[in-house]
This record gives structure tokens, C-alpha cells and sequence, in this order.
């Protein structure tokens, strides 16, 4: 595992534009991910966060700008330098993105056999058996997605992103489509990560709960761009109209 000092840049995004077509979604984003840190990237639907994110991973690829992920230019990457850093990141999907066709010791199983070979059967169970136990679902390992709730679905997608033990978790509107108490136990559970996997998380949300209970730092996104970049407080505190509207 590469190691990285506490002020070292796990992300580092510099300039980047991004359009489809002549919509110009991203219009010079610049941001660093630390070591350790929860960062938040906040903005209404529309505002970037998601195709930032994608961008990191190079599911898109931008227009313009540098993205540099423990110190590798995404966008020069070759498709093996390119699959050994996403093997360090964990995404957790809006849609959760589980198979509906497995049950969830198959899907979580599936990026153990592809990406830990060397595994034997035993280990894997160990392994699934584990972080079940750590998003608390050990008791739904044979169960089929469509018998889960949405945040018991969020749960097993985080636990299959977990499994392959990633240094940075992307999250992608954690809590969107859940309700307030669900919410809430997701946000606790990305805390949870934090600590028990040492992980450095960018998490996209436009649910101002959720940035309050998980942020260490955080930034607002406006129309493409970055309007603010804080600690939480600031924001709270902030007389800023655009601001305020979110921190209601």
C-alpha cells in the first residue's frame, strides 16, 4: 500500500473544465483531498458534483485541467496504471449499483475473485463476513437486493466497495432517496469508515445534514465552479445569501 503523510494531497485537481457539448458543466474546479479527511463538495443537482467525481476515475474525461491521484496524472494513465489506482479507490454509486441477479455474499464476492485472486474460499468468506459485520447486515448475507430496504441497499453497496480495503472512498449523493433516520445512520456509517479503514473520502451531497455530521472540510460548488471552501462553521456562519440557502 502507498504510504502518504497526513499533509500530503491524496487528490489533487487543478483547473478542470468540463462540457457536453456547449454545456459547460465543470468551469475550473481546483480542490486537494488530505490524507485522512472527510471532504465535502456541496452544491444543488446541477451544480458538477457528480461528473467531478467521475472525472477522478476517468468514467469521464475532461476538457481541460489536471487530475492527480496519490501523486499519478489520471488523465496519462495507461489501462493497467489506470485499473491499479482505481483498485485503491472505493465508489459508492447513487443508485448503489449492486446485481440484482446475485445474492449479497455473490456481489460482494465478485470484486474479491477479480481483484484478490489469490484468496482462497476460506479467506473470502472471512472477508465478506467482515465487512457485513462492519455496515452491521451480517444477517442479510443471502439475501437478493430486491429484499433489501434503499439504506440496506446503500449498506451492501458500501460493503462491496469496502471489501477490496481502498485508501480513498468516493461517495456520490450517500444519502439521497432515504429518509431522515436512514440518513442519518449512513452519515454515522461513513464516520464509521473513516476510522476503522483509515480511508480519505470526497463525499458528494447536496443534503446539508449529511455535510454537517461528515465534513472536515468542505466546499461549495456554484454553477460549475468553487464559491467557498471551509470548515463547517464558516459556512454556518456565513451572511453570504447563496450560503445561507443551503444552511437554513
Amino acid at each position: 500500500m502507498t504510504e502518504v503523510k497526513n499533509t500530503e494531497a491524496i487528490i489533487e485537481i487543478g483547473n478542470l473544465r468540463k462540457s457536453f457539448g456547449n454545456l459547460e458543466v465543470l468551469k475550473d474546479v481546483s480542490l486537494k483531498l488530505f490524507n485522512g479527511e472527510n471532504l465535502v463538495v456541496l452544491g444543488k443537482s446541477g451544480s458538477g458534483k457528480s461528473v467531478l467525481i467521475k472525472c477522478i476515475v476517468r468514467l469521464l474525461s475532461p476538457n481541460e485541467g489536471t487530475i492527480k491521484v496519490l501523486g499519478k496524472d489520471v488523465k496519462k494513465l495507461d489501462r493497467n496504471d489506470l485499473a491499479e489506482i482505481r483498485q485503491k479507490i472505493g465508489f459508492l454509486f447513487q443508485s448503489g449499483a449492486l446485481y440484482d441477479s446475485m445474492d449479497v455474499k455473490q456481489n460482494l464476492e465478485f470484486p474479491l475473485i477479480r481483484i484478490r485472486k489469490k484468496l482462497t474460499q476460506k479467506q473470502r468468506n472471512e472477508k465478506i463476513e467482515e465487512v457485513l459485520e462492519n455496515v452491521g447486515l451480517l444477517d442479510a448475507i443471502n439475501k437478493m437486493p430486491s429484499e433489501l430496504s434503499g439504506g440496506m441497499r446503500k449498506r451492501i453497496s458500501l460493503a462491496r466497495t469496502l471489501i477490496i480495503d481502498p485508501m480513498i472512498m468516493l461517495y456520490d449523493e450517500p444519502t439521497t432517496g432515504l429518509d431522515p433516520v436512514t440518513s442519518d445512520e449512513i452519515s454515522l456509517l461513513i464516520n464509521d469508515v473513516k476510522k476503522k479503514y483509515k480511508t480519505s473520502s470526497l463525499i458528494i451531497t447536496h443534503d446539508i445534514e449529511c455535510a454537517r455530521a461528515t465534513a472536515d472540510r468542505l466546499i461549495m460548488l456554484h454553477d460549475g465552479a468553487v464559491y467557498k471552501e471551509g470548515k463547517i462553521d464558516e459556512f454556518e456562519k456565513s451572511t453570504d445569501t447563496l450560503i445561507k440557502s443551503f444552511f437554513k
